[in-house]
């Protein structure tokens, strides 16, 4: 008997057949259970070096030991005549059959496997731009006149000089926005670059402009010395540069003699009209402008505040101070009415948020929201602003009738004004898509804004595009850091069915509990998983020695788990308080899960819907097999 015909008897063929074949079965079974547990690779490595140090030894034992009746005997030790070689070789092919048919449905599953795979590590490592193909090289070519306006560097050392310096920053930034020709970024943006010492063409390609505004500001008693540049980014040539000598009281003066200089050194030809609607722009008063920096800045820290609306209605001084010697300027207003409009919102929802606000703040605060959202209608420095004002004091007040043209109407233009109720109206009736195309212009003005590329994400997860959305916060979360942007990621993976991926993103990235909670119930009641969004929310309620997780947050949970008569009894509530239809609205929106509630259980959001002929029920982003409306 030839040797190759002994190895075939020995079965040591089928034996290395088979090892090989169950060691890949096995090694990607492997694979994939350390890939969702994120152990490091070099277990998977060692796991691959130990099986294939295997294979001889498998191989030599086929060769010199055989299975019997009475146990493992060496080879040379077997009577020929009673070996059962033959049996062992065909339960061998047997296993091989199983072991191929196992390879056949991995590698028919694996496509399915490769695209969460491919989703995991763009979550974890791959830079977004090469992940959805969103690269530089593709994005459009910055508007030949568009510019933005860096915080001016303050060279003093008092108290307010800072603020000074950032005030009037804003106001040549207000008043160059005035003209049609200029893209200019909006504040948000050029200010996120303050104190960093950046390339101006690197700030230029993120900001996507082709010039740039720099400056410096020196106060010495009453005297103030301004210098300013502009600076064409492709080459780094500068355009126009001076320096103003002035004193507090021509403050004004110096600043419109800057912007109108700009302007002219990005050949925008200025008339009489327009260096008006220049000048109407700013405060034209430097203690007013200081007032309002700090305002602006001690708003910002309000909102990540435990007490929010405490913290908010202490900013309010600051915008009061403003408003006292400046009672013509429009946008003190609009950030006044933000308490206000938060009390409103937290007292329909029923959150206990409000033990420590005055009594006369807390019920009269719908009268002082629409006080001071109609005062920022009336003072708008331009049709444009005024028209949101009008839009946003319109859903306030419940003037339903006039909703659906106006959306309409704004939705058609261009502009990079927006209001605060834009986006859940278009959102949750029916202008998800149009939404979308309309917040481009506005990110355009606004690069490094967060929250209007959430926007943007969601409405494009509700248009029912969620591969849009994945793609739009991939590119955010690339130049930008923000829960809301994460959560509108997990639920563009959870629309896609992507549930390991959302359940890894939700682990990493979602640090506050609040959000982890909304997000990993919707995802387990995306799963049909009743029991772990019950986990989730329990987890939740003992953590914070809570009864309730409050009104807009337990009314999307019951909702998605299902629960319609716990969903419609908080809708009810919250509809029977004075201006429930809003936080409705709101919530609606967030759940992104269709009618979380019945029309027959809010009378009076029904009434809203009636009276502007809105639609309803929305559509689901998601699917929720644990609802069954």
């Amino acid at each position: 008997m030839s040797f190759i015909e002994e190895l075939k008897r020995r079965n040591v063929f089928r034996v290395g057949i088979a090892y090989v074949l169950l060691g890949w079965v096995v090694m990607q079974a492997a694979d994939f259970a350390l890939d969702l547990i994120d152990a490091p690779n070099w277990i998977i490595q060692a796991l691959f070096i130990i099986g294939l140090a295997g294979l001889p030894i498998a191989l030599f034992f086929a060769w010199a030991f055989e299975v019997t009746p009475e146990g493992i005997k060496r080879e040379q030790d077997v009577d020929r005549s009673t070996s059962i070689t033959p049996q062992t070789g065909r339960k061998l092919d047997r296993a091989i059959i199983v072991f191929l048919a196992a390879a056949v449905v991995f590698l028919l599953l694996k496509p399915v496997g490769q695209e969460r795979q491919a989703d995991d590590a763009e979550l974890a490592a791959t830079p977004p731009s090469a992940a959805t193909g969103l690269d530089q090289a593709a994005a459009p070519a910055p508007a030949a006149k568009s510019v933005a306006v860096l915080p001016f560097v303050s060279l003093s050392s008092g108290e307010d000089d800072e603020f000074f310096a950032d005030g009037l920053t804003e106001e040549i930034l207000n008043a160059l926005a005035q003209l049609p020709e200029l893209l200019v970024t909006a504040r948000t943006s050029s200010f996120s670059f303050k104190g960093q010492e950046k390339p101006v063409n690197e700030i230029a390609a993120e900001l996507g402009v082709r010039h740039v505004v720099e400056g410096s500001v020196r106060r010495s008693g009453d005297r103030i010395r301004v210098t300013a540049q502009l600076i064409r980014a492709e080459d780094g040539i500068n355009l126009w540069s001076d320096t103003y000598d002035s004193t507090s009281a021509d403050t004004i003066g110096m600043q419109e003699d800057i912007a109108e200089a700009l302007a002219v050194a990005m050949d925008v030809v200025l008339d009489e009209e327009r260096r008006q609607a220049m000048r109407s722009a700013g405060l034209r008063d430097p203690a007013a402008f200081i007032a309002f920096q700090r305002g602006l800045k001690a708003s910002r820290e309000a909102h990540g505040e435990a007490y929010q609306i405490e913290a908010l209605l202490a900013v309010n001084d600051y915008f009061d101070t403003v408003l006292e010697r400046v009672p013509d300027y429009g946008p003190a207003y609009t950030e006044r009415a933000d308490a206000f409009v938060h009390i409103i919102n937290d007292a329909a929802t029923g959150e206990p948020t409000l033990d420590n606000v005055p009594p006369d703040i807390r019920d009269n605060a719908y009268q002082l929201a629409v006080e001071s959202m109609a005062l920022a209608q009336e003072n708008a420095p331009n049709l444009e602003e005024r028209r949101v004002s009008e839009f946003d004091l319109a859903v306030i007040t419940g003037d339903f009738f006039r909703i659906l043209p106006k959306l309409e109407a704004y939705l058609a233009t261009d502009h990079c004004t927006i209001g605060q109720w834009f986006d859940p109206m278009a959102t949750v009736f029916g202008y998800a898509q149009e939404l979308v195309e309309r917040l481009e212009p506005i990110i355009e003005c606004n690069p490094l804004g967060p929250v209007r590329r959430f926007s943007q994400a969601r409405a494009a997860n509700w248009a029912g595009n969620p591969e849009l959305a994945l793609e739009l916060t991939t590119a955010a979360l690339e130049r930008m850091d923000h829960p809301w942007i994460k959560m509108a990621r997990i639920d563009a993976l959870v629309a896609l069915g992507r549930f390991e991926s959302a359940e890894q993103e939700i682990r990493r990235s979602l640090n506050d509990p609040f959000y982890a909670f909304l997000n990993g119930a919707k995802l387990a009641a995306a799963r049909g998983d009743m029991a772990r969004a019950e986990e989730i929310r329990t987890a939740l309620l003992e953590e914070f020695e809570m009864e309730q997780v409050g009104g807009f947050a337990d009314l999307q949970y019951y909702a998605v788990v299902g629960d319609r008569a716990k969903a419609n009894r908080l809708a009810g509530d919250i509809d029977a308080r004075a201006y429930g239809p809003l936080p409705l609205i709101l919530i609606t929106m967030w759940c992104g899960c269709g009618a979380p509630f019945d029309l027959e259980a809010t009378p009076n959001f029904a009434a809203k819907i009636e009276q502007g002929g809105l639609p309803w029920p929305p559509r689901s982003t998601t699917e929720y097999p644990l609802k069954a409306w």
